[in-house]
């Protein structure tokens, strides 16, 4: 799962993207609003925590821009501001949670696998397509057969597929999404492949119902045939 931090005051985003990241997650930055509307505007985030007060703008502008372009990420509002008025104005915007500092980052972890169960895995942490499942928690795959053994791409790879099953999943989208946005100085994306390969046996390996097709030259899709 891909998480986007816009945070101003440096030691919070580090504490912030340090707990993110010990639980699996790639965890992008932003500390402005400039950087930060650069960020959503071309890429595409499971989550994102929002400062409100930013030294150059406000956060409601990351928003209503989100609202705007029908950007389906899910926002956690992440404020020294506390009034009630702040927190109605935010989620009439479209933020789906709203966390006051100072907090702990184990409320915040708890928040973030909250929204992110509600948004992609229909409030479980089981999600099941087939006689596959998926589990968000504990980071594993099986079925009746056995447990799949997947490194952590493996894992993003196929939960980023069964999210948008039946989607075509593009193969920059998934490389950007799976590792990031530096990913766009790759010069190929034979690293894909490679997983892809990978993942397709040891789908086989445990006999899942689901398998990946290749679009040739396009993307990937999970499907049940």
């Amino acid at each position: 799962m891909k998480i986007l931090i816009i945070e101003d005051e440096k030691d919070m985003l580090q504490n912030m993207e340090d707990t993110l990241l010990k639980q699996n997650y790639i965890v992008e930055t932003a500390s402005d609003l400039d950087s930060a509307m650069s960020k959503v505007g071309v890429y595409d985030y499971d989550c994102i925590l929002l400062d409100i007060n930013l030294p150059d703008g406000s956060g409601m502008e990351i928003l209503n821009f989100l609202k705007e372009n029908k950007k389906t990420e899910g926002v956690i509002i992440v404020s020294a501001r506390n009034s009630l008025d702040d927190r109605i104005q935010g989620l009439d915007t479209g933020a789906d949670d709203y966390i006051a500092k100072p907090f702990h980052m184990a409320e915040l972890n708890a928040r973030v696998k909250a929204l992110l169960r509600r948004k992609k895995f229909d409030g479980s942490v089981l999600f099941n397509i087939g006689n596959l499942h998926i589990d968000s928690e504990k980071h594993t795959s099986y079925t009746e057969f056995g447990e799949m053994e997947l490194n952590r791409k493996e894992f993003d790879i196929l939960t980023y597929l069964a999210t948008n099953q039946n989607r075509l999943v593009s193969k920059s989208a998934l490389a950007e999404h799976v590792w990031g946005d530096h990913i766009d100085q790759a010069d190929n994306f034979e690293f894909i492949y490679s997983q892809i390969k990978n993942l397709r046996k040891k789908l086989k390996d445990v006999m899942a119902e689901v398998e990946i097709k290749a679009i040739y030259g396009i993307g990937y899709k999970l499907i049940l045939p």
